[in-house]
């Protein structure tokens, strides 16, 4: 499990894609946090609003662009595997279990890292860590890995998973938008399944998004085990 989680964490860091997409993620998180002190006096925020602020430009790049990112790196880590036929290798070596669970975790640390790496440079300027939004968007980045996990196992195309990742990208952070509003009884309920939902909440409910991410990595499992390779 931990040889696959390594091996998908290394090839993550690799190729001009992933550069491109760790670079719009970090410029943005820089000049949000090293301008959030003119907003501050500009605006006569609170402290608590302050601290928002320098955090503004990650969390709005995670929500708006954080599962087409996901989903562009990654849509193929599973049907990769079985489209070039190395997934037959990989369970003579090991259990379908620790395939889906390697995949989801290299995936993951590939996130955590780039996290990470964006609440040090909103550190710097804040002078804080911000450990409940850290948090917050780990919850919301597990989500996200265990969903790309899930589609990239039920469909066998890599090139169908990359044409759904790009919907998926697209129309998951404005239907998450209309749900969080909507007055329909119908529909209104919805968003409480959806991730983005519990990350602009100030509780600590964002911890059912890791529930949410766990359950849709044991339906990979069970998708994964009932397929043939």
């Amino acid at each position: 499990m931990f040889a696959i989680a390594k091996r998908e964490f290394f090839q993550l860091f690799k190729g001009f894609k992933s550069i491109a997409i760790i670079l719009m993620l970090l410029v943005p998180t820089y000049y949000f946090a090293k301008f959030s002190s003119m907003f501050e006096s500009a605006l006569e925020l609170t402290p608590d609003e302050a601290d928002m602020a320098h955090s503004a430009g990650l969390l709005v790049v995670m929500i708006v662009f954080g599962q087409l990112f996901v989903m562009g790196l990654s849509h193929d880590t599973m049907n990769r595997e079985m489209h070039e036929r190395t997934m037959r290798f990989l369970l003579t070596r090991t259990s379908r279990k620790s395939i889906v669970a390697g995949k989801f975790l290299g995936i993951l640390a590939f996130w955590f890292a780039c996290i990470t790496v964006s609440h040090v440079i909103i550190a710097i300027f804040s002078h804080r860590f911000d450990a409940f939004t850290f948090f917050q968007l780990m919850g919301l980045i597990a989500c996200q890995v265990a969903f790309t996990v899930l589609l990239s196992t039920v469909v066998a195309v890599p090139a169908l998973t990359m044409f759904m990742s790009i919907i998926a990208g697209i129309l998951l952070p404005i239907l998450g938008y209309w749900l969080a509003y909507t007055s329909n009884p119908w529909f209104s309920w919805m968003k409480y399944v959806d991730p983005n939902y519990y990350l602009v909440r100030e509780d600590y409910t964002f911890l059912l998004m890791y529930v949410d991410a766990f359950i849709l990595l044991l339906l990979s499992y069970v998708f994964f085990r009932r397929r043939g390779c």
